[in-house]
């Protein structure tokens, strides 16, 4: 009796450590703010980067942006797809190249009402001399890429 309560004392430890350890998961994946933290709307209202504050915070398709201001998140919420930036923020650069880069908050563009970001300023630059061709490319490999990890790329 007392070896089959140790069974099942250790298997309860093990289902509430699993429960813990996806729960934790599950917040780590939710605590790190898309475009590291810049409000997306300032973009287009301030025509600049602007850091969010974690007073004004918004959740769309999984990820959690910040706002300079409770009107930002407002405008967010009525129309979050034209605020979020191309390719799940990835470098705009890198997916025409095949790849995810981590993006610069401070390398950005708006073209055709949508926002791209890129790895930094000198991709941005690179970037900024064929915008039409390097977009003809990003939106072809886009569609091969979306899912797959960066490192696998």
């Amino acid at each position: 009796m007392k070896m089959m309560r140790t069974i099942l004392s250790s298997l309860f430890a093990v289902f509430l450590f699993m429960g813990a350890n996806s729960a934790l998961a599950g917040d780590v994946t939710h605590s790190t703010p898309g475009i590291s933290g810049y409000d997306p709307v300032a973009y287009f209202t301030d025509g600049k980067p602007v850091k969010g504050s974690g007073y004004h915070v918004a959740e769309y398709m999984g990820v959690t942006y910040v706002f300079a201001s409770k009107e930002h998140k407002n405008t967010f919420e009525d129309d979050p797809a034209k605020y979020v930036p191309a390719y799940g923020g990835y470098c705009a650069y890198g997916v025409a190249v095949g790849k995810k880069f981590v993006s610069d908050p401070e390398a950005w563009k708006i073209v055709q009402g949508k926002l791209y970001l890129n790895l930094d300023r000198d991709i941005q630059n690179k970037w900024s001399k064929d915008i039409p061709g390097y977009l003809k490319k990003s939106e072809a490999n886009w569609k091969e890429i979306k899912d797959k990890a960066p490192s696998d790329l």
